[in-house]
């Protein structure tokens, strides 16, 4: 990846302007899951049926947010990152990336990326006051577009570290479409020293079989919802996309024992160790 122009002479793109309310949106499930309002019946209908298999998964839902925020704090405020691509980025919430970052750092520029136009519309009503925070639509399993795209690659200066965000997004891609193949080529777009933020739904297996049981129930719910993916992937599976990074303590651990504040939490439900993640930084 070669330099690229300034951060604010790229133009935002004109948004497709047809939602069909009766189709799922990834995006828009997970607003409903935390009790969020920009969603439809077929939205809720997926988190219903969610919860049906596990009244935890609300829990583990804000477990994946409370992850992204510590480790913004860590990103932004101890690591001395300015510049932030959160893909996948979800409906504005109670707290967000920009939110964390700018109160660190008032100059970070921060790049949402998603596919929802009701994602984008909606981040850009929220950010319009912020000239550094931008929201984009593309699509995360086309690294080489998104990074290509001038309203994502003129936003930022790559001749510095970044940060890139894959948080709760890379389980919602299928196996045959090589998640790992992804993260190479996104990983291989940074700048030495930039770093990676990656939570993954996570089947623990013989080392957790109560939970793992729990995860394949959850895992088959996903899947036969009208949304149709959420895979819950293994360790090994999950550690191959921190390849060619070099993994910050406390490494690959369940969300809530991931900087915790104050002491690590203790005797988690199954449904809340079912999500891992970590921070990396790239040599």
């Amino acid at each position: 990846m070669t330099s690229t122009p300034g951060r604010n002479d790229a133009p935002e793109p004109v948004l497709p302007t047809v939602i069909d309310p009766n189709v799922p949106s990834i995006a828009r499930a997970y607003d409903a899951t935390l009790g969020g309002k920009d969603n439809y019946e077929v939205d809720r209908e997926v988190a219903r049926q969610l919860r049906e298999v596990t009244p935890e998964v609300t829990t583990l839902a804000w477990d994946n947010r409370d992850f992204l925020i510590r480790a913004t704090r860590f990103v932004v405020g101890t690591a001395g990152i300015d510049q932030v691509v959160d893909v996948g980025s979800g409906l504005p919430t109670v707290e967000n990336t920009h939110d964390v970052a700018l109160r660190l750092n008032r100059d970070t520029c921060v790049v949402y990326v998603d596919i929802d136009p009701i994602v984008i519309a909606h981040g850009r009503a929220l950010v319009e006051d912020h000239e550094s925070v931008h929201c984009v639509q593309g699509d995360l399993t086309e690294p080489q577009a998104l990074f290509a795209d001038p309203a994502v690659a003129g936003r930022l200066e790559w001749d510095r570290p970044m940060a890139l965000y894959q948080v709760g997004t890379l389980h919602h891609v299928a196996d045959d479409r090589d998640p790992a193949a992804m993260m190479r080529a996104y990983i291989d777009a940074l700048p030495s020293g930039s770093q990676v933020v990656l939570s993954h739904f996570f089947n623990p297996g013989d080392e957790d079989p109560e939970a793992a049981e729990v995860a394949e129930r959850l895992e088959q719910a996903f899947l036969h919802s009208p949304m149709g993916t959420g895979r819950f992937r293994t360790r090994e599976e999950i550690a191959a996309y921190f390849d060619g990074l070099d993994l910050l303590e406390p490494g690959l651990v369940t969300l809530a024992h991931w900087w915790p504040e104050g002491p690590p939490p203790q005797n988690l439900d199954p449904a809340r160790r079912l999500m891992i993640g970590a921070v990396a930084r790239k040599p």
